[in-house]
């Protein structure tokens, strides 16, 4: 059967139906947060986390529910990690029958990779004070890794890499890490600490052939590192480049590999 799974783009809304989002979910407190004084766009070293963006958040959640995503892999960790948490959970609270027929072994959990220990904590403290916010008894499981990010090359290109990753075959990735001039190492002189560079991570590629078809990975922002994915990638992905939303998403359209496969697409498609 030559099944190809075609991604489901969220549709942009407005900032006050986003807004109500939100509040019906009970998270008016992050409602609350996204109206603080955002960081100018000039201002690359930041010490401090991000306030949340309720238009980015609103999208990975729709990203996660409208295409039914099972496993999450999060390059980074931030507000999206709770996003991608409560996403999950309401998938889960939902299929959790159907998705004991898919040959998935980490079903409806979430891998985060941070490369700073203070991020990561923070991610962990937010998620378990939300979750007791929102009362959720039994959320679902979030695998953090800290690893440190280093400069290497790919096919003789100058990027990044973690050192460790966590082992796990996602049909969802998230890319908004790491920082910059946080990478250890030179090449040739040569390191993303300095604020002429941009991010370059590689690691998405060095495992392309494990991903299932149907696989989908959303850039935030990192033009330049998309399109060093695009340019590396070599099987079949389509590509959107959403603009107004500064994000980039590949998804890979290939024939099914088997049974299992099919069983995992035609879980996507079906209805909420």
């Amino acid at each position: 059967m030559r099944f190809i799974y075609n991604c489901k783009i969220p549709i942009n809304k407005s900032n006050k139906f986003v807004e109500n989002f939100f509040i019906k979910k009970g998270l008016k407190l992050l409602v609350d947060l996204s109206k603080k004084k955002k960081n100018s766009v000039n201002q690359m070293l930041i010490n401090e986390p991000y306030i949340p963006e309720l238009d980015d958040l609103y999208n990975l959640y729709q990203y996660i529910l409208i295409n039914k995503r099972t496993t999450i892999l999060e390059f980074g960790s931030g507000w999206s990690t709770l996003i991608f948490s409560l996403a999950l959970k309401e998938l889960a609270d939902k299929f959790n029958n159907e998705i004991k027929l898919l040959r998935r072994n980490n079903p409806f959990e979430l891998f985060v990779i941070e490369n700073e220990k203070k991020y990561l904590n923070i991610t962990k403290n937010r998620i378990v004070k939300f979750n007791k916010y929102l009362n959720i008894k039994y959320p679902i499981k979030v695998n953090y890794r800290l690893s440190e990010v280093e400069m290497t090359t790919f096919n003789n290109r100058i990027c990044t890499q973690y050192k460790e990753l966590p082992l796990c075959n996602p049909d969802f990735i998230y890319l908004d890490g790491p920082d910059q001039f946080k990478v250890k190492k030179d090449i040739n002189g040569i390191s993303t600490r300095h604020k002429d560079m941009m991010p370059m991570v590689s690691d998405i590629l060095k495992f392309e052939y494990f991903y299932t078809p149907g696989t989908i990975i959303v850039c935030d922002g990192r033009t330049a590192n998309a399109r060093f994915l695009k340019h590396h990638f070599k099987r079949k992905w389509k590509y959107f480049d959403d603009q107004k939303n500064d994000q980039h998403i590949f998804w890979l359209a290939e024939p099914t590999l088997g049974k299992y496969n099919n069983l995992q697409l035609k879980f996507y498609n079906n209805k909420l």
